[in-house]
């Protein structure tokens, strides 16, 4: 197996914790991993240390780059980034992607991915949903994105908020192609 090339992009929605063990899980799963790019909103971070309580995000190991630095490599289909993880995403984001505004890394970012045919997952952390957010939700399923919501699954019994998230982060990890160890419907 191929080693994948991820970014990783964490907006301002709130659900710091979905970002936050994704990131450990990348980590532990890093001989799959050939790099991982995070680019990170001002939001994001605001959210993170009020939800989490920490500013850990200084402390994941992988390289980080400003919102506006249109030279990291991810910004052009040359760098060939397998996959792009915009987790949590909010519904702004959502939006500039589905209609084509590339006005800072992340949004530059998801709209190479898709003009390479590559993956795009983005794990929408928003309700109710509006009929601009679902018709968004549309054109990037059209365009080859994958709309992933943050609905945790119950049926592997989780006992924590962490176990809850992790439901959902599993998920994200499967539809990366990455090979992980996480509780599978009857077995």
């Amino acid at each position: 197996m191929s080693k994948k090339k991820i970014v990783v992009a964490i907006t301002g929605a709130s659900g710091a914790i979905y970002a936050k063990l994704f990131l450990e899980k990348l980590q532990q799963l890093k001989d799959q991993i050939a790099e991982v790019g995070i680019v990170m909103s001002d939001n994001a971070r605001q959210v993170w240390q009020f939800e989490l309580d920490n500013q850990d995000y200084d402390k994941i190991p992988f390289r980080f780059y400003d919102k506006h630095d249109f030279m990291a490599p991810f910004a052009s289909g040359s760098a060939k980034f397998d996959t792009m993880v915009i987790i949590p995403c909010s519904m702004g984001t959502l939006g500039r992607i589905a209609s084509g505004v590339s006005d800072d890394l992340v949004t530059r970012a998801a709209d190479v991915i898709l003009k390479e045919r590559r993956k795009l997952i983005l794990v929408a952390r928003d309700m109710p949903l509006n009929l601009i957010h679902i018709r968004n939700m549309q054109t990037v399923t059209e365009a080859g994105g994958i709309i992933c919501p943050a609905s945790p699954s119950y049926y592997s019994k989780p006992q924590s908020i962490e176990d809850v998230a992790m439901t959902v982060v599993s998920r994200v990890i499967d539809l990366t192609g990455l090979e992980n160890e996480s509780f599978r419907w009857s077995e």
